[in-house]
């Protein structure tokens, strides 16, 4: 496939001295927007050797903006473009001022079935600066597995798994079927986790609206150390809980859940499952989320 990687995350906020707080001083992120050259109310947050990896920019509501989908050459992005024209899916290609801003050489952008705005790009522009995290994390696992995985809204199920999987070339890794009740008469809700590397999955699909436009984003750093350390500022500095820790049965990351400043989850984690040859994996069905842990009730309570 051509998407190789889930490459960046753009949120919309007026939380922007919230989200520096958060993305810095919790998850332990860089602040690299002056190097960015950020514009009024724009944040750029660094983890590893690419300029950024999540941007903050001013908006009306709080919600996702964007995802950005790496492709490891010219030829492999205008592959992506050729498929969205053959399946009859509008996208423009990037203006030179939005170009330079995500420092890449050539990107477009599209949405996808349920509302989700996306982009795909190649070739980033880095200066390869040393990762400085602002807690002293000691990095987060990202190379050709990208930046983490991403937990999108998909309220138009079939329509949606179809494009990514017929149309960009995701893999389906494994499934999920929810109901959040014991009751019969509850609709199930559909939850699948696809991938485009050897990691586990960079894209889940849930078949439910979410208001601020993401169920959660995954970041995975070097070691569960990091993760408990992570909790710890989390305590610290009040930010909610929404999953304890815990170990999930299908990417096998140990990890916990936190609420950003957006609306959203953070799942920060550690110790996640790659799959060197998908053509020897077997996708399953799981009826838990987890191995042990993972609490969400926290979530629901004040």
């Amino acid at each position: 496939m051509a998407i190789k990687s889930l490459g960046y995350i753009g949120v919309m906020s007026q939380q922007q001295e919230a989200w520096r707080e958060f993305a810095c001083g919790v998850m332990g992120l860089e602040d690299v927007s002056d190097r960015c050259n950020a514009n009024e109310g724009e944040l750029f947050f660094k983890m590893d050797d690419h300029p950024f990896r999540l941007f903050i920019e001013t908006g009306d509501t709080e919600t996702l903006g964007v995802c950005g989908w790496e492709t490891n050459s010219a030829e492999g992005l205008q592959e992506v473009a050729d498929a969205l024209a053959a399946a009859g899916v509008a996208f423009s290609w990037g203006s030179e001022e939005l170009i330079n801003r995500r420092k890449v050489q050539n990107l477009l952008s599209f949405v996808d079935p349920a509302g989700n705005n996306h982009e795909a790009y190649w070739g980033v522009v880095s200066d390869f600066a040393t990762f400085n995290s602002a807690t002293g994390v000691s990095g987060f696992v990202t190379g050709d597995q990208g930046c983490g995985h991403i937990v999108l809204p998909a309220p138009n199920f079939e329509e949606t798994t179809q494009f990514f999987t017929e149309v960009l070339g995701f893999g389906l890794s494994d499934l999920m079927k929810i109901r959040f009740t014991p009751d019969p008469e509850e609709p199930i809700k559909r939850l699948w986790f696809m991938h485009c590397n050897k990691r586990h999955h960079s894209l889940g699909l849930f078949e439910m609206p979410m208001p601020a436009g993401c169920v959660h984003l995954m970041v995975e750093a070097n070691d569960v150390d990091e993760v408990g350390k992570c909790n710890d500022r989390r305590i610290a500095a009040g930010v909610k809980l929404t999953g304890t820790l815990g170990r999930h049965a299908n990417d096998h990351m140990v990890s916990f859940y936190m609420r950003s400043p957006t609306g959203f989850d953070i799942e920060y984690g550690a110790e996640g499952r790659t799959i060197s040859d998908w053509r020897d994996y077997e996708v399953f069905e799981s009826t838990v989320a987890s191995f042990w842990g993972h609490d969400f009730s926290v979530g629901q309570m004040d």
